[in-house]
């Protein structure tokens, strides 16, 4: 079993950044696949990023790329989402996500792949 806890969420401005952290517990971190997930409000839940277990490769949805950055620190226990030029549409609970296995089972961008999830941090973005 993985606990997941996610914070720095917050209220922004357009063009502003944030820093998320997704704290995991219950099992040893570095072996288990991670990745980002957002939801919108009256939306379904969408993927951000993902990251491998040494950070060996690392996949984001194209509305973010060159804007947002995934990291993980394994001795840690940790993974980031650095959040830069942010925009209103960017408003949403962010969500981390671990897969039980050191590898992706499927397409990281799907979230079957993904066993653990936490409760999900708000990020706010005005414009």
């Amino acid at each position: 079993q993985v606990t997941l806890v996610e914070t720095g969420g917050g209220l922004v401005q357009a063009g502003g950044s944030l820093r998320l952290s997704c704290v995991a517990s219950g099992r040893t971190f570095s072996s288990n696949v991670m990745s980002w997930f957002r939801q919108a409000p009256a939306k379904e839940r969408e993927f951000v990023a993902a990251i491998s277990t040494g950070a060996g490769s690392i996949y984001y949805t194209n509305s973010v790329k060159g804007r947002f950055t995934i990291s993980r620190e394994n001795d840690k226990n940790t993974m980031y989402l650095q959040m830069n030029s942010l925009k209103p549409e960017d408003t949403a609970d962010y969500y981390c996500a671990a897969g039980r296995n050191s590898f992706f089972t499927g397409s990281p961008f799907d979230q079957g792949v993904y066993d653990y999830w936490g409760q999900g941090t708000q990020v706010t973005v005005s414009s």
